[in-house]
């Protein structure tokens, strides 16, 4: 067994007692709540409900939050923030990383739920890691953060014929797509869940596809 330093404690303290923070991506304001870009909220929202909790205006950051925790009851459960940052998307990092600072947040314990264009809708990839692919949420949460947190990654899929992606992005789930949303939306829900609970491998190997 190796004898852990000060440094190595004073790690492991913050990564064990330390909650987990979920960031919910979207842009706040009724106008916006239905689009494909506000998928990171409508995830963030079913979170809160399943934890009992209701969306506050944070005193620490430019974000609405919950506190609870997530897991069967017991010392297996963890503790969990979930934000939704009220900046705009593509200003996302300044609320994330006021909140990683706050609660003083691992890296690796920030997971950020996103619509992902480049996945077929109903689709979900977890990673950690890697680029923004030209995510604005993403590229300002690197900006601020580096690279190595956890995504969710909801697929909306690619905009039909020349249609603009800023355009398709916010507009509204289609009526064939809102179908499929509610299930799309909890599924999204557990692998956030099961990324907490039971860790990456694990959780990609059930919720990739």
């Amino acid at each position: 067994m190796r004898v852990r330093g000060p440094e190595d404690l004073e790690t492991w303290m913050s990564e064990s007692t330390a909650p987990w923070l979920v960031a919910g991506l979207g842009n706040p304001g009724p106008e916006y709540a239905a689009n494909r870009h506000n998928i990171g909220f409508m995830v963030a929202d079913l979170l809160a409900e399943r934890m009992g909790g209701h969306f506050k205006r944070s005193g620490k950051a430019q974000a609405h939050v919950v506190e609870g925790r997530i897991g069967p009851p017991g010392p297996a459960s963890r503790r969990v923030v979930l934000a939704k940052p009220m900046t705009y998307m593509n200003l996302s990092g300044g609320p994330v990383t006021a909140l990683k600072d706050f609660y003083k947040v691992p890296t690796e314990q920030i997971i950020a739920v996103h619509d992902e264009l480049d996945i077929p809708y109903a689709t979900l990839r977890l990673k950690l890691g890697g680029g923004d692919n030209g995510h604005n949420g993403l590229k300002s949460i690197t900006k601020s953060l580096g690279a190595n947190y956890l995504r969710v990654r909801a697929g909306i899929g690619r905009p039909p014929g020349r249609m603009d992606v800023a355009a398709f992005v916010l507009k509204d789930f289609s009526a064939a797509e809102r179908k499929e949303l509610d299930w799309f939306v909890d599924r999204a829900a557990d692998a956030v869940e099961a990324l907490i609970s039971d860790g990456l491998e694990r959780a990609q190997s059930t919720y990739n596809s």
